[in-house]
């Protein structure tokens, strides 16, 4: 009953996406298509659930008691909150409403209804879910307050939505002003401390900068992962051998270019392949150990990766 319900549907799927002559293999490849899109939503969902209720504890075990801020629109949030009667859980859906309009126009309409969602789902957190004050120590709040929140951001954007929206901010403005990300983002974080020194004194706005602190390390950890990827571009006559030795000495896959000859800075250049990798900032040392032994004068790029998918990078290197 159920297979034949979900043939029904996949049908139904491709016959509203215009598909005259249905076979075989378009039945399962929209079967595979779903399956992945399915598994996917499910752990963004996941992820983004898990976000909201650390984000959640954040906020009511540790900052709220004790009157601390973070950066962001999470900062102004809770700098509102400690200025009025207004309660936290009204004011965060307010305050993040025109960068759900700004993620509409700058990112796309799923993000902007996945990041609606999310903060709608903070917002109910702290309604509905009763967290206990953990601590009154000021050191105690302002990192561990900082460790969660940033946590919290973090598996949100693991999830494909934001629940701080400063980000969509810095980007919106850097396509306005020409200026970079980091820089705008540096600037309304100075704006907001320095208003919180001036309205809830110089001491509750240090504490602040530490919760800020804990909050964008945690925060980069999480979207970042524990390893740092570094993506290594070799040229070198030898490349046979140094593909052999990636492969054996790291255990890792290569990717191969056909590269053309130029003029450098001995002279005219054979054709050379052009070998890409990608391996972690603890393999660094030892890859350019071993292009000592085999080209010394290799011509190579190294360069930061965010993440990776797929290959052979997240493997377990092979044991010699």
């Amino acid at each position: 009953m159920l297979k034949k319900l979900w043939k029904q549907i996949i049908l139904w799927i491709l016959r509203f996406q215009g598909e005259v002559e249905v076979n075989r293999y378009k039945v399962l490849k929209t079967k595979n298509n779903i399956l992945v899109s399915l598994k996917n939503e499910v752990k963004n969902f996941g992820l983004i659930t898990i976000g909201i209720f650390s984000a959640a504890f954040g906020f009511k075990g540790f900052l709220l008691t004790n009157k601390f801020i973070d950066g962001g629109a999470t900062g102004i949030s809770l700098l509102l909150s400690a200025l009025t009667r207004y309660e936290l859980y009204h004011i965060i859906p307010i305050v993040n409403l025109p960068f759900i309009i700004m993620a509409y126009k700058t990112v796309g309409r799923n993000f902007a209804i996945k990041t609606a969602l999310a903060i709608l789902g903070l917002s109910f957190c702290l309604v509905l879910v009763d967290f206990p004050n953990v601590t009154n120590d000021s050191i105690l709040v302002a990192i561990f307050g900082g460790f969660f929140l940033g946590a919290g951001i973090g598996l949100s954007i693991r999830g494909g939505a934001v629940i701080d929206g400063t980000e969509v901010l810095a980007i919106y403005l850097s396509k306005k002003l020409g200026s970079t990300i980091g820089d705008i983002i540096i600037i309304i974080n100075v704006m907001i401390f320095s208003a919180a020194a001036y309205l809830l004194g110089i001491e509750i706005a240090l504490y602040s900068m530490i919760t800020y602190l804990s909050a964008s390390k945690t925060l980069d950890f999480i979207v970042e992962g524990i390893e740092e990827y570094i993506g290594v571009t070799i040229i070198s006559s030898k490349s046979d051998e140094i593909k052999q030795m990636i492969y054996s000495k790291l255990g890792r896959g290569v990717t191969v270019y056909s590269g053309k000859k130029g003029f450098g800075k001995r002279g005219l250049k054979e054709d050379n392949d052009i070998i890409f990798t990608v391996i972690t900032r603890l393999e660094v040392s030892k890859l350019n150990t071993e292009l000592e032994k085999i080209a010394p004068n290799a011509f190579v790029v190294m360069h930061t990766v965010k993440d990776t998918k797929g290959g052979m990078i997240k493997k377990r290197p092979l044991k010699h």
